[in-house]
């Protein structure tokens, strides 16, 4: 394999892995940014993986009156679930306990095509009989009496095929560097649109393999990037330099979305330079056998137009 440094970063021969993924986006309007807000975050809470919370969704960015369907300002939010059913499942909950609740909101689709799944079709019947609905250039829209007025919900939503799962490794000297690199890059990625990094902050600290020796966990802990484990697992992917590492998982609405938040987080990672304490950036894969998306970092530092070989076979 050769050896790719990006200003004195290494870059690791290697590819994450990622899988085909059912997703929707939701905008959320209200009286004031501060309370699309509040409603986009509550929807998108305990929605780090789809391993045990139903879906995976996040905030993917703040949109202004001019972009929003009722002229208020709003949040697009992204879903991603395994199949169409668990997205629509995810969908109407979220949306009734956590953006129905909120002063002032309204909720509409976001994307112009799909599968549909009900969005406020269901919703419509906390209004008790006194919901009522309207046509808009072919689209339904339901009006649903509420005590500070009404609430406001597109009928359905589209549901399209997406990825999820691109990730990115930051190996550092330290817990303050791994941090401080994960941080810069998550900046940089949420820029990139399409796309949510779904873990608390953009970061995820226990990255996962498949499998586990206790028969009832489908996935544990990734030993082979653990530091404390360096001298005790069987493999290890660390030298003893590393003492912390963070994940970015990425999920996207398209391959090409999710290789772009890729290749803008290696660059934004390779600016920073050693002396930040920043030693590589890898990424998580199972063999290539789980996941038909494979992400290869060397092709993706290549696209940021600053990556070059400095090496033979390692």
């Amino acid at each position: 394999m050769e050896t790719m440094q990006i200003n004195g970063i290494t870059i690791d021969d290697t590819f994450a892995e990622a899988f085909p993924m059912k997703a929707t986006r939701l905008v959320i309007t209200a009286h004031t940014l501060t309370w699309a807000r509040n409603a986009a975050v509550s929807l998108t809470g305990f929605a780090t993986s789809v391993i045990a919370c139903g879906c995976e969704a996040g905030i993917e960015r703040e949109l202004d009156g001019s972009e929003t369907p009722d002229g208020r300002p709003g949040i697009a939010v992204l879903l991603f679930a395994m199949s169409g059913k668990e997205l629509a499942k995810q969908v109407e909950r979220r949306v009734g306990q956590c953006v129905l609740t909120c002063p002032t909101t309204a909720i509409y689709a976001g994307l112009p095509d799909g599968e549909p799944i009900a969005l406020g079709k269901n919703l419509r019947f906390f209004g008790d009989g006194w919901q009522i609905s309207k046509m808009i250039d072919g689209r339904r829209y339901w009006r649903v009496p509420v005590m500070d007025g009404e609430f406001v919900c597109e009928e359905t939503t589209p549901v399209i095929k997406a990825v999820g799962g691109g990730n990115l490794l930051m190996l550092a000297r330290d817990t303050d560097a791994a941090l401080a690199a994960a941080e810069a890059a998550v900046e940089a990625m949420r820029r990139v649109p399409n796309v949510i990094l779904p873990f608390p902050g953009g970061v995820v600290r226990s990255g996962s393999k498949v499998g586990s020796r206790y028969a009832a966990l489908s996935a544990s802990t990734n030993d082979a990037f653990c530091p404390s484990l360096i001298r005790m697992a069987k493999k290890t992917e660390l030298t003893p330099d590393v003492r912390c590492v963070m994940e970015i998982v990425i999920d996207g609405l398209t391959e090409a979305d999710v290789a772009q938040a890729m290749s803008t987080g290696i660059a934004t990672l390779a600016a920073r330079g050693p002396q930040s304490g920043l030693l590589r950036v890898s990424a998580g894969n199972y063999g290539g056998k789980l996941g038909p998306f494979h992400f290869h970092l060397h092709r993706l530092a290549g696209q940021t137009g600053t990556g070059s070989n400095v090496g033979g076979a390692a």
